[in-house]
């Protein structure tokens, strides 16, 4: 195959694999159902002050008249307080409504695990490429860096660190934290990967031809890298919502007044036995959030790996 074979089926090759993996996935009933149900939850996102103004009531309002003060502040009326007023119920004591809390903690979990997915896979492409690439030296700094960082507990050094760090700018900070012990496993992927390719007839024969660094890079290797990094950052991100869910939980993650799923939780610790539903509905929409990005990711992955067997 000549150079500029290879360079037309490289730039015809993404329209033809998207449109065979979206309809793979568009037969996949089970990606179909994460699908529709992740596009309501960042529907919700979106719309969480929308939702809020419809509903009359904010994140942090408190509606007294919702919970019965002589029972402790258990909500009136069955299944949490749920009601035309308060369509999820409203929260033990305070009375706040928990459909705008909802809508508000998927934006806080969207937003910190795609935006550490991003920081993750900027980080985790480019030092999986320096050392798969260059090799010597490059390499072996970069791997005994991944060796070091992957050899942490991670959860237990982040509740430490998060503990020890000020409670300003916490989101920023989550991001930070969560992406510095989470590059190292996507770069040991791409490197492997980039160490496979950079000896591959293609390669030889590009750089045989006089191309440079950059193109070489860019155009040979990160090309053939992309149905890896799709599936990688599709499965990445349902492990952050965990994660960001889970800090939030003990304390370290973000902090009140800020809607996060694993804070309402938290909350509901001391509620089960008087209002389970308190712990039932944000329990089930991380369960459902995190269970649908996985299915769709496992189903990318297959999608991808069918159409590299054919």
């Amino acid at each position: 195959m000549t150079v500029a074979a290879h360079s037309q089926q490289v730039a015809g090759a993404p329209a033809t694999s998207g449109r065979r993996v979206a309809g793979a996935l568009l037969h996949d009933k089970a990606a179909v159902l994460s699908s529709a149900f992740l596009a309501l939850i960042v529907l919700m996102a979106i719309c969480a002050p929308l939702i809020s103004l419809i509903t009359g009531h904010g994140p942090n309002d408190f509606d007294t008249a919702a919970v019965d003060t002589d029972l402790g502040g258990v909500p009136h009326g069955p299944l949490g307080g749920i009601s035309a007023q308060h369509l999820l119920g409203v929260e033990p004591q305070n009375g706040r409504d928990i459909l705008a809390r909802i809508a508000y903690g998927a934006r806080v979990s969207l937003v910190i695990a795609l935006a550490a997915t991003a920081l993750t896979t900027l980080l985790g492409v480019v030092l999986g490429l320096l050392a798969g690439f260059y090799q010597g030296w490059a390499d072996q700094v970069i791997c005994r860096v991944m060796d070091f960082l992957m050899a942490f507990p991670a959860l237990i050094f982040m509740i430490a660190i998060l503990s020890s760090l000020p409670q300003g700018n916490r989101p920023v900070l989550l991001v930070v934290v969560i992406s510095v012990f989470g590059w190292p496993y996507l770069a040991r992927v791409v490197r492997g990967q980039t160490m496979t390719l950079v000896n591959r007839e293609f390669v030889e024969a590009a750089r045989a031809s006089g191309a440079s660094t950059g193109a070489l890079v860019f155009k040979e290797i990160l090309p053939n890298l992309r149905s890896s990094l799709i599936v990688m950052t599709t499965l990445a991100v349902p492990g952050y919502v965990g994660t960001e869910a889970g800090l939030s939980f003990l304390g370290v993650g973000v902090v009140p007044p800020t809607p996060s799923w694993g804070q309402m939780i938290a909350s509901s610790v001391g509620w089960y036995a008087v209002d389970p539903m308190y712990f039932a509905i944000p329990g089930t929409f991380l369960f459902l959030t995190v269970l649908s990005l996985t299915v769709l990711g496992d189903r990318l992955r297959a999608a991808f790996d069918s159409g590299e067997a054919a």
